[in-house]
């Protein structure tokens, strides 16, 4: 693999600084952040409501502890719909260009929100509001795992190869913003309103408002222009791999990349969800831990490019690496904060488990995992590793749960499995290629 390959001087290179001027990738960057954190808040506001809501409005006739099972059981399922999302968005992606793929996924996960806003509830339709429920929840999956991967490939296709890091995690601040509006418009209606008025119609709000989120998103995609290196690669059509020829080529990358996404999936789901419950059950008040885990993902949100600018300065592995063995230095004093109530210090420890362990993982992998594939399988390859890492990674966190009962409610030994997915992610991305320009190996894939 030779310089000029690997640092995108050739052909493919002057299309995109011919194509991107930085007015062009300012709006992409831009677009891809806004429609990510509106996809994201379509998603994770579904899972606030699943917490408040919905055991009452939508599975009555359970046991009230049942019912918010089954009701955070539906959150589980749009993670489930997720891969699926992603393969055949990432055909879409790599077939019709990213930009449609983008466009068809906000679609899809906007309209599934603002129709959760508008349903009866089981005392007006009775069995089929959580049916109708559960496939909505299903399409906010479809529609998020169509969208992260087309997202990523939209700027880093853009982006010029020194900055690639950087204005890929762009895109995954997405995801703690997206998580952080749907807390706020919830803390302020649960504020102001009886509990009786926000049962009624209140927590219909932010569903209904998201129907604003979309058309702002929408109009920015419809503006954007499509990545250059497709639209490239699409003008020069070869034969298209087969999915069987593409796993098979990069089976090494795909299997590496689930390991690398393992603990960075895994811990947002145990330190921004599963802590609290914990916590609360330890005679921690919620609204600390509310509050605790709110100030880690507002500064996540601005380490996050911090990581990704990091990233293409000292390489996506040394970043990567830097953040799976904080999670690993961090995670017994993090629960240790918890189980003896240090109250003062639980904010520090989210903010170094989530700011800095989850960031400096979550930043450069947008870069990272576009960089594994060619062009022409890209949001195919991305996908997969994203949205199947993903899902494994999530499965793991809340399965983990478990570990607190079998632990007789001290959280050793769900501590020492958040440190054993460190040392899983750690040693998968020693492993990996590193494929930041700057620093890239010889057995890196060429990004044209």
């Amino acid at each position: 693999m030779n310089e000029i390959e690997l640092t995108m001087t050739g052909a493919a290179e002057t299309t995109v600084q011919e194509v991107s001027s930085p007015a062009m990738l300012r709006r992409v960057a831009m677009a891809s952040c806004v429609g990510t954190t509106v996809e994201w808040y379509d998603f994770f506001v579904y899972a606030t409501a699943a917490a408040l809501v919905f055991n009452k409005l939508f599975f009555p006739q359970f046991d009230p502890l049942v019912g918010s099972l089954v009701a955070l059981g539906t959150y589980a399922a749009g993670f489930i719909a997720r891969p699926v999302g992603g393969l055949v968005f990432g055909y879409v992606g790599d077939r019709l260009g990213r930009k449609k793929a983008l466009v068809t996924t906000l679609l899809i996960v906007g309209i599934a929100t603002f129709v959760i806003g508008l349903m009866p509830t089981y005392a007006a339709i009775g069995l089929a509001a959580p049916i109708i429920l559960i496939c909505i929840r299903m399409l906010h999956g479809f529609g998020i795992g169509g969208e992260q991967g087309n997202a990523i490939l939209i700027v880093c296709e853009h982006a010029p190869a020194e900055k690639r890091g950087f204005y890929g995690s762009l895109v995954q601040i997405g995801a703690p913003a997206g998580f952080i509006i749907p807390l706020g418009l919830f803390a302020l209606l649960t504020a102001t309103m009886t509990d009786d008025v926000f049962l009624d119609w209140g927590w219909r709000l932010p569903f209904l408002v998201s129907i604003l989120l979309i058309g702002i998103g929408l109009y920015i995609r419809v503006n954007l222009s499509e990545s250059p290196l497709f639209a490239s690669a699409h003008q020069h059509k070869g034969p298209r791999p087969s999915m069987v020829a593409m796993l098979t080529k990069h089976t090494r990358g795909i299997l590496l990349g689930w390991g690398a996404k393992l603990c960075e999936s895994s811990i947002f789901s145990i330190y921004a969800v599963m802590i609290s419950a914990y916590a609360v059950n330890r005679g921690i008040p919620k609204s600390l831990m509310t509050t605790a885990i709110l100030i880690a993902i507002v500064i996540e949100v601005v380490t996050l490019p911090l990581f990704g600018a990091l990233s293409d300065r000292i390489g996506r592995r040394t970043v990567y690496m830097l953040g799976s063995v904080m999670t690993i230095l961090l995670a017994f004093p993090v629960f240790g904060l918890v189980y003896y109530d240090v109250r003062g210090l639980i904010w520090l420890g989210l903010v170094g488990a989530l700011a800095v362990g989850h960031a400096a993982m979550y930043a450069p992998q947008a870069a990272f995992f576009a960089e594994l594939f060619p062009t022409s399988v890209r949001a195919t390859g991305v996908a997969i590793v994203q949205q199947f890492g993903a899902l494994i990674g999530t499965i793991f966190g809340f399965g983990a749960g478990w570990l607190l009962q079998v632990g007789n409610g001290t959280p050793w030994l769900l501590a020492g499995f958040v440190a054993f997915t460190g040392v899983v992610t750690t040693v998968s991305v020693f492993l990996m290629y590193e494929s930041a320009p700057r620093h890239a190996t010889a057995s890196a894939v060429a990004f044209h």
